[in-house]
């Protein structure tokens, strides 16, 4: 200690204020910096050349080029409406650092001129003395120069358990965090007091470190972002690629230049599915709700995604798989085995004397939502409580813990004498108690039985006096009588075990990865499912001695690990391997040492009512109930989420056929068909007529055995063989035909043949505007067919319901509706240029969406019967 003094240049009675001032200006303001994220306008013009969104201004671009302003300006409202919605959705601030700042207590004491004085915490610096007491949050990192103190570590280190610091010891060996006289800036001291040298302020405290980390982590895209870009830029190569080997085919059919630049246009719009990014997003958005209404706030939209294709859940343990709320879980008497607390009955004579110890050797105090004390206090008083009454007591004297004795003891007054009770650490209590040498042996190997199980362990003892009271705690605390010893454990939660259980069936692995003591930590797991007793339970310093290549083969191996005294670095690194392996990593945390892993895994979900401010910045999901099984539940939704994007990009892409095949007759025609479909009705369709079913789609209930299946692969596309199969193949090539039908229906009932003049002026060219708006049509009502068929991948749609999905029905009445006004309201007809249709005409297409329907239903029945062999 006197090393450090001198090299910080202190003195126990502090620093003067004219030096403190100077220190002031050299290290800076005991603050964290701030990392200043990109800004508002760079965030939206992200969105605005998302590849999806440089197509539609380059469909926006050739259509004004082609002569037709309406539809690029309404092109261009699309991108901008998405890029709005996309930017509202995923803004949000990044204020890890903002929130390590509320670890940081106003006002501190320290010792100036050999004078306590209150300070803001921001003027500490290095070398200042500060006062350490019960209750007080620690400003900055420091080292103990006189008295004891019990800090609640839990928040940096994960640990459940106050840990003891005491000025003068030392091990040179230990971590910094496991320093034994060391105190860290944003923990809270709950016993004891001292002084303390500071040695780290601002950002070169733990806190400060982390923070550093925490900025330093970039965000990944999700599964679902890489595989959205991957299928716009095939989307935008096969657009861009058939107009540019269709327009020359135009010119060479004998189109002009201007009608072979409509046609490339065209095929241009017709395969960018305008309403595929807005359809993704807000489905996305439906998912963030329902997820919010179950109790677990999504931050990103594609976290939603994420979760479904997680193989890998590092979990932490305290408040996460636990309470975080000790109790009584085994207790030991001298004449009774250990046993369980909960089957203990009330009243018991065994463990009467303990209790009326407990109940007495307390300063804490029972009182509901305002009980006082800190977590293991007030587990043995509720304990007390339950086997025996609060009788009236007089307290006498009382020696507060000692985190040097690691023990306390009370002298009360009762009804026939006073009493002295004592509880603490056994190798503390046992040698002061009356105890013959096998007694002794006795109660040693039951400490050692419940310390193997994870348990923290107290001895309970007590002693009558007599009417002196001595002034000496030693002489207070001799010739003790033991009642028992009590094992303590922060119990995992009854939901935690049945979700474990449903990740396991769902092919997904769960390690625990915290900073709290290995035996408590590999106690847990096993309580709730996760590994077996065979399964590895590694520390942070065997962590660290491992090579990459060992902790890869370590998590490569089936079984379940358990990561104990985990440090933030280790956390980040066991992340990192899991990555490496392929896997989609979910990280829960709670505590500030959780920040940096949040950041780093595929999806980081904190804690909502347990949790520090700084895990739920950092994480992309908090759960707002603290339930390890609301992960699972988000989990199904993820999966159910994704399998309904892919129902309704198979819905818009089915599409694209009926959509293009007319340009292309009309160009190897060489203008001798005319054009069946013009480029404003195919925006009417991609924004207009398919919108709401699709995201009726994303409303899918999930297909059953949904929690059965493994995880699907990382590299496994959103768009499948099987799907381009039943889009391009069996949809599309039915609709296209269905759509032509109706149009050449149309034309012939009224005269035309091949060539026959059709431009305005002619007289066919009512018939035309009636025939391009019966495929306009015909193309809605083979929509409507893809929709129910959309519905299931597999199954029958008789199996799943053909009515179950009302949002869908309520679509198609409004893509009906949307249609009758494009069709029958005269200032529409001039904008989208449609005509009313006879009544022969809507007769056929009423049989258009069971036909499509029942092809693909029969293409399904095929690949079941395949299937089943």
């Amino acid at each position: 200690m006197q090393a450090l003094l001198r090299d910080l240049r202190a003195r126990p009675s502090g620093l003067s204020v004219e030096e403190a001032v100077r220190r002031r200006a050299q290290y800076g303001p005991n603050a964290l910096p701030e990392k200043r994220g990109a800004g508002w306008a760079s965030a939206l013009v992200r969105q605005l050349i998302h590849p999806l969104a440089l197509l539609l201004w380059g469909a926006a671009v050739l259509a004004w080029l082609s002569g037709t302003p309406p539809l690029a300006v309404a092109i261009v409202a699309v991108v901008l409406l998405n890029a709005a919605l996309a930017f509202w959705q995923e803004q949000q601030a990044e204020r890890s650092v903002e929130a390590l700042a509320a670890f940081l207590p106003p006002q501190a004491h320290v010792l100036r001129d050999g004078h306590r004085v209150e300070v803001d915490a921001v003027e500490i610096v290095p070398g200042d003395v500060i006062l350490v007491d019960e209750g007080a949050t620690i400003p900055a990192d420091a080292r103990l120069l006189d008295g004891a103190v019990e800090v609640d570590m839990s928040a940096l280190t994960g640990e459940s358990v106050p840990v003891v610091r005491t000025a003068g010891e030392s091990d040179p060996d230990a971590q910094l965090l496991h320093v034994p006289d060391a105190v860290f800036r944003g923990t809270q001291c709950t016993g004891g007091g001292g002084r303390a040298v500071v040695f780290a302020t601002g950002s070169a405290t733990e806190i400060g470190r982390i923070a550093t980390l925490s900025q330093g982590v970039e965000r990944k895209d999700s599964p679902l972002e890489q595989q959205v870009r991957k299928v716009a830029w095939l989307i935008a190569a096969v657009a861009i690629g058939v107009g540019v080997a269709f327009l020359p085919l135009g010119l060479l059919a004998g189109l002009s230049l201007s009608a072979a630049l409509v046609f490339a246009v065209g095929l241009l719009v017709a395969n960018v599915p305008e309403g595929l990014l807005p359809t993704i997003t807000l489905a996305l958005a439906v998912g963030v709700r329902s997820l919010a209404r179950a109790g677990a706030v999504v931050k990103r939209l594609s976290a939603v995604e994420t979760l479904g294709s997680t193989t890998v859940i590092c979990t932490d343990k305290t408040g996460t798989l636990t309470a975080n709320r000790m109790q009584v879980h085994q207790l030991w008497t001298p004449h009774v085995d250990i046993r369980t607390a909960s089957e203990i009955p009330p009243g018991d004579g065994h463990v009467a004397a303990l209790a009326e110890v407990l109940g007495r050797c307390t300063e804490a105090t029972l009182d509901g939502d305002h009980s006082t004390g800190d977590p293991t206090e007030l587990a043995l008083l509720r304990f007390a409580r339950t086997h025996v009454p609060a009788r009236g007591a007089l307290r006498i004297a009382v020696h507060r813990f000692d985190p040097r004795l690691r023990r306390m003891s009370t002298i009360d007054r009762g009804t026939e004498r006073r009493e002295v009770s004592c509880k603490g650490a056994p190798e503390s209590v046992l040698p002061l108690c009356r105890l013959t040498a096998a007694e002794r042996a006795t109660a040693e190997s039951v400490v050692a039985q419940l310390a193997g199980r994870g348990l923290r362990v107290l001895a309970v003892a007590r002693r009558p006096l007599g009417a002196t009271v001595p002034a000496d705690r030693d002489a207070v605390e001799r010739d003790l009588i033991l009642c028992g010893l009590v094992g303590l454990l922060d119990p995992a939660r009854p939901s935690v075990a049945p979700a474990v259980e449903t990740c396991h069936g769902a092919g997904i692995r769960v390690h625990v990865v915290t900073g709290d003591n290995p035996l408590t930590g590999a106690a847990i797991a096993r309580s709730v499912g996760i590994g077996d007793d065979d399964s590895a339970v590694v520390t942070g310093d065997v962590l660290a001695a491992m090579s990459d290549e060992e902790l890869a083969d370590l998590l490569q191996a089936d079984g379940e690990v358990v990561f104990a005294r985990a440090t933030p670095e280790e956390k980040l690194r066991i992340a990192d391997a899991l990555s490496r392996r392929g896997e989609v990593v979910a990280m829960t945390g709670d505590g500030v040492n959780d920040a940096p892993a949040l950041r780093r895994a595929d999806i980081g979900i904190a804690m909502g009512a347990s949790g520090t401010d700084v895990a739920r910045e950092a994480a992309t999901m908090v759960l707002t109930d603290d339930d390890f099984a609301t992960i699972v539940r988000a989990v199904e939704a993820g999966r159910r989420v994704y399998d309904n994007v892919r129902k309704f990009i198979l819905y818009i892409f089915a599409h694209a056929v009926p959509e293009i095949v007319p340009f292309l007759l009309f160009a190897l025609s060489g203008g001798a068909i005319p054009l069946p479909l013009t480029v404003l009705q195919i925006l009417a369709i991609d924004l207009g007529t398919e919108t709401l079913p699709a995201l009726a789609l994303g409303r899918e209930p999930a297909e059953p055995g949904l929690m059965d299946r493994p995880p699907r692969r990382r590299k496994e596309g959103v768009v499948t063989r099987r799907m381009l199969i039943r889009a391009w193949a069996v949809l599309g090539p039915v609709s296209a035909a269905l759509a032509l039908l109706a149009f050449f229906s149309v034309l012939w009932r009224a005269g035309w043949t091949p060539g026959a003049e059709t431009g305005a002026g002619s007289p066919l060219h009512s018939a035309y505007l009636e025939a391009t708006t019966a495929t306009f049509a015909a193309i809605v009502a083979c929509q409507i067919g893809t929709a129910f068929a959309s519905r299931t991948e597999r199954v029958s749609l008789f199996t799943a319901g053909l009515f179950t999905n009302r949002l869908l029905l309520i679509g198609i009445v409004f893509e009906v509706v949307f249609t009758a006004a494009l069709v029958y309201l005269p200032p529409l007809q001039s904008v989208f240029g449609t005509a009313p249709l006879d009544g022969w005409t809507l007769a056929l297409l009423c049989t258009f969406p069971p036909i499509v329907w029942g092809a693909d239903e029969l293409y399904r029945w095929v690949g079941r019967v395949r299937a089943r062999g």
